[in-house]
């Protein structure tokens, strides 16, 4: 099932159920009018959200109409909590290798992971603004789960089994932003602005993944067995990033993730209860580099400008790409072995923040009923 919310003029804007082709949605109206309610009481409202979906895919559904991602909010517009991992160690293998930096044993043992602003996501066709080029704006084309409730010292495999939804995030970075925040030992807060996601939230049963138990032996804990995308707690998917117009990355999102989502939430529910609406997201997706003629290539791309910057500084010993500028574009999206995009696109501007009044951005625009 695919799930989606449509700009009302509201805070949490109106409950879609959108066809599986993303050609087609009908309002949940009678069921549920958020997203939230839907976690809330998963067993109960996700059967009936579902006779929905049947429907709407059969051509059925009497009050279909076409679906639009620009009246799209973030399918959660604000979460009980956003958590975001680094699960790709790749990744920090990369940035560190290029300023001359070791990674700590433990990086490759224990998750990293912080916890960003979740009362004001951005929708995945919402203009990003930013009051200053300086900042060193950069995308981060990631994917990202939202939970049902899991309880303090959750176990991984447990954690699998709290999975409702997946979708792709844009998580934005100020990267210049980043170095005088992180020498204050107390973790990101302004270099982490407001992420977006993809238009729609799809279930689980999308991915064709098997029930089926078994065993993890990569990580040594238990996960779900899969035959398809969604493979334990990992989606094998190329997520694609598009800068410009340019493809960029066209990085594999399950290949060499070193931590798996029930490893990630089960990191965060160390010390708490994790709620229904928490959103975890994997980090910037990245992708090991291979030798070629004797030289390192990574001919997956990246995912963000800080792994070019990387790629450029270990390669010629100094990065030559710069980060974002107003009216820069960026499309994240990821496609099936169909060729159908599975969650729609992230399709976003640069802009420049012009001191009007925020608040009003993405709740004055009624929905087309």
């Amino acid at each position: 099932m695919k799930l989606a919310t449509y700009k009302d003029g509201s805070r949490d804007g109106q409950l879609v159920v959108v066809s599986r082709d993303l050609q087609s949605a009908h309002y949940a109206t009678g069921m549920a009018d958020r997203l939230q309610q839907v976690l809330d009481d998963w067993n109960f409202l996700c059967p009936q959200l579902q006779d929905v979906y049947e429907t709407l895919n059969q051509g059925k559904a009497r009050h279909a109409f076409p679906f639009d991602p620009k009246m799209c909010m973030a399918p959660l517009p604000r979460a009980c909590q956003w958590a975001d991992g680094s699960a790709y160690i790749n990744h920090v293998e990369l940035v560190r290798l290029a300023r001359h930096a070791e990674v700590p044993a433990n990086y490759y043992t224990e998750p990293l992971m912080y916890q960003g602003g979740s009362d004001d996501f951005l929708g995945p066709c919402d203009d990003a603004r930013f009051a200053d080029e300086a900042w060193g704006i950069d995308f981060e084309a990631e994917i990202a789960v939202i939970t049902g409730d899991l309880p303090m010292q959750c176990s991984a495999e447990r954690a699998l089994d709290g999975i409702r939804l997946v979708m792709l995030a844009n998580d934005w970075s100020l990267r210049h932003l980043v170095p005088d925040e992180l020498a204050k030992s107390f973790g990101f807060l302004q270099s982490k602005p407001a992420t977006a996601f993809s238009p729609v939230a799809v279930t689980l049963d999308e991915f064709s993944a098997s029930h089926s138990e078994g065993q993890d032996e990569a990580n040594g804990v238990a996960g779900k067995v899969g035959h398809g995308p969604w493979h334990r707690g990992r989606l094998s998917l190329t997520v694609q990033s598009q800068w410009n117009g340019r493809t960029v990355g066209l990085c594999d999102a399950g290949a060499d993730m070193t931590f798996h989502f029930g490893q990630l939430i089960a990191h965060l529910c160390k010390t708490r209860n994790v709620r229904a609406g928490s959103i975890i997201g994997s980090g910037t997706v990245s992708n090991k580099g291979v030798v070629v003629k004797g030289k390192k290539d990574w001919p997956k791309g990246y995912s963000c400008i800080a792994e070019k910057r990387a790629m450029e500084t270990i390669l010629d010993g100094q990065p030559r790409t710069d980060y974002m500028k107003f009216g820069d574009t960026i499309r994240i999206e990821a496609k099936g072995q169909n060729g159908q995009s599975v969650f729609g696109a992230i399709d976003q501007e640069v802009a420049r923040f012009g001191g009007t009044n925020a608040l009003a951005d993405g709740l004055s625009e009624p929905a087309r009923r």
